[in-house]
């Protein structure tokens, strides 16, 4: 029997929950946790309403990854706090947030819910690689419209965007991608760095924005026919276009290793079952306790138990 699986961009989940759930949720001690109890709220509804057989938390062990960061400096670099010699650079985090994190990471490990990371790679990267290999349908659950290219109708590979919490999502599938973008998944990965994304530091090609980018693709289906164009005086190219493609061909000849998820990643071997009941029922016990997390947590747990 086909398993659906749910992939949880977790950084992108908690950060919406942060900011959608009032800091004044917190713990005995006084401490902030509207991370995870708003998380663990999402992670309930998306249960009780998509059913996945099989959900996985990927992990940014790594969000701005070095091999990205040699081929394009700008990456992300407006969202370093403090360069470390040794393990990733540490990320821009709001201060009451950062100390939740370690939090979500021993919840879900007491909870028996998959928590996937890799060194050296990001959770899109995790989630493009557990997507290449699922044999069931796939739901990617993110914040990130990086991940649009991953939409694939014929795989069943669909992304869930939030618009509201997670109450209301709007299912992105190759239907929704054509009306918006004019791409499908893998055209929106083109799209992308064509028109650059301030939000990553990526420049993308100077005088191309989102609906030239469409045009072009459009026109000659891929980067590479775009790049092929540009260097065809046949083609149909304005010569605006043209000068603007040559100058940046540099940043187009690595840009695409920056901006596709891997879909190769090393992962350890695990179980992405959904646990019926918690791995761990002491640690998280004590984990309730310590950080107030109440009703959240029994909203999960019965959820689980249905």
């Amino acid at each position: 029997m086909t398993r659906r699986l749910m992939l949880l961009d977790t950084a992108s989940l908690y950060f919406r929950a942060y900011f959608g759930v009032p800091d004044s949720v917190r713990a005995p001690d006084g401490t902030p946790v509207n991370a995870v109890r708003g998380l663990l709220d999402f992670i309930a509804r998306l249960v009780q309403d998509h059913r996945p057989d099989d959900l996985v938390a990927c992990w940014d062990n790594d969000w701005r990854p070095q091999w990205r960061v040699d081929l394009i400096p700008s990456y992300k670099a407006h969202r370093v706090a403090e360069e470390t010699e040794s393990g990733p650079d540490e990320e821009e985090t709001p201060d009451t947030l950062a100390p939740q994190v370690p939090v979500i990471a021993d919840v879900l490990d007491a909870l028996g819910i998959a928590r996937i990371g890799a060194d050296g790679y990001e959770a899109d990267d995790v989630i493009g690689t557990l997507t290449a290999r699922a044999a069931g349908p796939v739901d990617i659950v993110t914040g990130d419209r990086d991940l649009f290219q991953l939409v694939d109708d014929a795989r069943a590979r669909r992304v869930l965007y939030p618009l509201k919490g997670v109450g209301t999502l709007q299912t992105t599938d190759e239907a929704w991608l054509r009306g918006k973008y004019g791409v499908d998944g893998p055209g929106y990965a083109d799209l992308a760095l064509l028109r650059g994304d301030p939000s990553d530091g990526l420049p993308g090609v100077p005088g191309i924005g989102e609906k030239t980018a469409a045009k072009l693709l459009e026109a000659y289906g891929d980067l590479a026919g775009i790049i092929a164009a540009a260097a065809d005086p046949r083609s149909k190219l304005t010569p605006a276009q043209r000068r603007r493609l040559d100058e940046a061909a540099d940043y187009l000849a690595v840009a695409p290793k920056v901006v596709r998820v891997a879909a190769d990643v090393p992962l350890p071997a695990f179980d992405p079952a959904l646990p019926s009941e918690p791995l761990d029922p002491a640690t998280l016990e004590e984990l309730a306790r310590q950080w107030g997390l109440g009703g959240a947590l029994q909203r999960l747990l019965t959820v689980l138990r249905t």
